[in-house]
């Protein structure tokens, strides 16, 4: 268990929080970068990522932000479909160049994406795109270990589904019952697969993201702008998505 893969993680987690992420996406890459087991990969990241949206999920309830009666027709379907993905078993060539694009996503999504300017008016979506939302970032959330919300929030910024925070506490609340969903499929697998204790050697991780994403959630009360936060946290996601596309380009040629 490396030092400087905690100290990464620490960062990683308070970078994220700052902006109402888990950074799942950006665990995974590292690990994948350090050279870990790719089958135990999503297990270490989803657990990671719990432990990051929790407190900042409950914050949002406590202010107000989060409705949850709006967000369920996505979570209707993210949690199961979350679940199913976890089960699936795929191929290291398709984990590398899954996990690759969708941070190549995020990362643009954060450099270009919504400025988080105030929505004058919002308007309410139809349960069906939701419900299809929801399923497809769920599923997709479980296959690679990520919790789904940088993928929920552009589209909800479209849809003009809310204000900013209430934005933010639903991405939060997605990423954490897409994690719980997500992890519990995946650690079926993986006693099916007889390596689930190989989690336990990286179990040093885990504080580290908690004590990140505590301070993380908390930059906002500080003079730090957001823009700031966002910026960096976009070339950190950039700079592992190029990385692992590379890989995942020698795997594949």
């Amino acid at each position: 268990m490396s030092v400087l893969l905690a100290t990464l993680f620490f960062i990683t987690a308070a970078l994220y929080a700052s902006v109402g992420f888990g950074g799942g996406s950006t665990y995974n890459a590292l690990l994948v970068l350090y050279g870990v087991d790719y089958r135990v990969l999503p297990t270490i990241a989803l657990v990671c990522n719990i432990l990051v949206v929790a407190g900042g999920s409950w914050r949002f309830a406590s202010a107000g932000h989060l409705n949850f009666k709006k967000l369920l027709p996505f979570v209707a379907t993210s949690i199961p479909l979350a679940w199913l993905g976890g089960r699936i078993p795929i191929s290291e060539t398709i984990f590398i160049g899954a996990l690759g694009f969708s941070l190549l996503a995020a990362g643009l999504h954060l450099s270009f994406g919504q400025k988080n300017s105030p929505i004058e008016a919002t308007k309410p979506s139809s349960p069906y795109i939701g419900a299809l939302v929801g399923g497809s970032i769920g599923f997709l959330s479980g296959l690679v270990g990520i919790g789904g919300g940088i993928f929920l929030a552009p589209v909800l910024y479209f849809l003009r589904w809310g204000r900013p925070k209430e934005i933010a506490g639903a991405c939060s609340l997605f990423i954490l019952v897409n994690s719980i969903s997500g992890l519990t499929g995946q650690v079926t697998k993986l006693n099916d697969l007889g390596t689930l204790t190989l989690v336990s050697q990286y179990w040093a991780l885990f504080p580290a993201v908690l004590i990140g994403g505590q301070i993380g959630s908390r930059f906002a009360n500080y003079r730090l702008k957001n823009a700031t936060i966002k910026h960096l946290t976009a070339i950190l996601i950039l700079y592992v998505s190029i990385r692992l596309i590379l890989r995942w380009v020698n795997l594949v040629f």
